[in-house]
């Protein structure tokens, strides 16, 4: 007979990125002191990313069963019965390592204007920059608001691209009348490859532009906004530029904004990005996930290292408003984000006060997150369970049945990643 493990307590990384939120107003922050009380938390340092998986740059511990043995790597607990661990069609099907990435994200400055490889392209980057691009392994990723959460994301429609290039003459002085005019010509009706290749043209003219003629434009931009802003309430895009040129004083991404979707998303809702996909977030809170890697090719909004030829050249062009998940109820406690990638879904468990829940046994492997309140967690083999805490991280192996009890005194809600159910369907 297979023998189950038993779930195993984690410490986790963070990741004090400078677009972090202080630390006094860090969800990251709180769950990061929660989970490590030993490590002192300075809270005026930004508190950006906490970290939870096998990735080389922010790896998770298992805690010891006894105070006087020494963290073990997650990674290398998988390695040494990977099967009991992953389940074997996770092993057969991404080898032994955990295919997700799990992470909290408290963000109050935009991050870069970004995209991350396919496949293919992942390989060939990090084989060209292994210092850039520090592994293989392609990045589709899901973000599920725990606040307000505001990104770009995907480009406009065509029609909200030629309402953008009457509205705002500065793009115009930089890629020029013939570009414009190529897009004000195209219908809905046109071939989509034809809208595609002129939505890339105007979009590499732009992205490719010199620093000094951007930073020229960009100063035109701010100064007419904020007299514009004297006589009339200037557009949310509009809005969002002025903010993001105080953040990124004379940076291409103030004006690429125009050229992407704006998206708002309320707790709950949640937004998936795939390969490919220009995207930047904006100012929120969110439970991320994605697949195991780090690759990210930025050229706006950043003071990092940026590859704007491969960025333009990689995109997809797709136009449109992106999907937004509400989450489909899997019964009274809880919702489950299913984005169109194998590697994860993500579910959220919420539970009043004093009430139980029991997980079946999953194929693959699971990881959760105390985010409010106490309660406990056994496996149902078992009478004992370990009591359970905000900031508490669980990994949970393969063909775990797990029971989850709320405290008597207030609900307790969870977050749960694990790989997309349909892989085992």
């Amino acid at each position: 007979m297979e023998t189950t493990l038993k779930p195993r307590r984690l410490r986790v990384a963070v990741q004090n990125y400078d677009w972090g939120c202080n630390g006094e107003n860090s969800s990251v922050a709180r769950l990061f002191s929660l989970n490590d009380p030993s490590i002192p938390i300075d809270l005026s340092r930004p508190f950006a990313e906490l970290w939870i998986g096998t990735h080389p740059s922010g790896p998770s511990f298992l805690l010891p069963d006894d105070s006087k043995s020494e963290l073990v790597p997650l990674k290398d607990w998988i390695l040494q019965n990977p099967s009991a661990v992953l389940g074997s069609e996770v092993v057969e099907r991404w080898g032994d390592d955990l295919p997700f990435l799990f992470k909290v994200l408290s963000v109050s400055k935009a991050l870069s204007i970004q995209a991350h490889p396919d496949k293919e392209l992942a390989k060939m980057l990090h084989k060209m920059r292994p210092d850039v691009y520090k592994d293989s392994n392609h990045k589709p990723e899901m973000a599920v608001a725990l606040s307000e959460f505001k990104a770009l994301c995907g480009f406009v429609c065509l029609e909200e691209l030629k309402d953008v290039l009457t509205s705002v003459p500065e793009i115009t002085e930089i890629v020029g009348d013939e570009h414009v005019d190529r897009i004000m010509t195209l219908k809905e009706t046109d071939a989509c490859e034809e809208i595609k290749i002129a939505l890339q043209s105007i979009y590499t003219k732009l992205m490719m532009t010199s620093e000094e003629a951007i930073s020229e434009q960009v100063l035109k931009l701010k100064h007419r906004l904020n007299a514009e802003n004297k006589v009339r309430m200037l557009t949310e895009k509009e809005q969002l530029a002025v903010q993001l040129e105080k953040q990124y004083p004379s940076d291409i991404g103030v004006i690429s904004a125009f050229f992407l979707n704006y998206v708002k998303l309320i707790p709950g809702e949640a937004l998936y990005i795939g390969a490919n996909e220009p995207h930047a977030y904006i100012s929120g809170e969110c439970i991320e996930c994605m697949a195991t890697s780090d690759n990210v090719v930025r050229a706006g909004l950043t003071s990092k290292y940026k590859d704007v030829q491969t960025l333009c050249s990689m995109l997809t062009y797709k136009q449109g408003f992106p999907e937004i998940l509400q989450g489909a109820p899997l019964n009274n406690y809880v919702l489950r984000y299913t984005p169109p990638f194998d590697e994860f879904e993500v579910d959220h468990i919420s539970l009043p006060a004093a009430e139980t829940l029991e997980f079946d046994a999953i194929q693959g492997p699971s990881i959760f997150i105390v985010v409010v309140g106490e309660g406990s967690m056994q496996m149902c083999s078992t009478t004992a369970g370990d009591s359970i805490v905000e900031g508490d991280v669980y990994f949970v192996p393969a063909k775990n049945e797990i029971k989850i009890s709320a405290g008597a005194a207030r609900e307790l809600q969870l977050y749960r990643a694990g790989v997309n159910s349909k892989v085992f369907d």
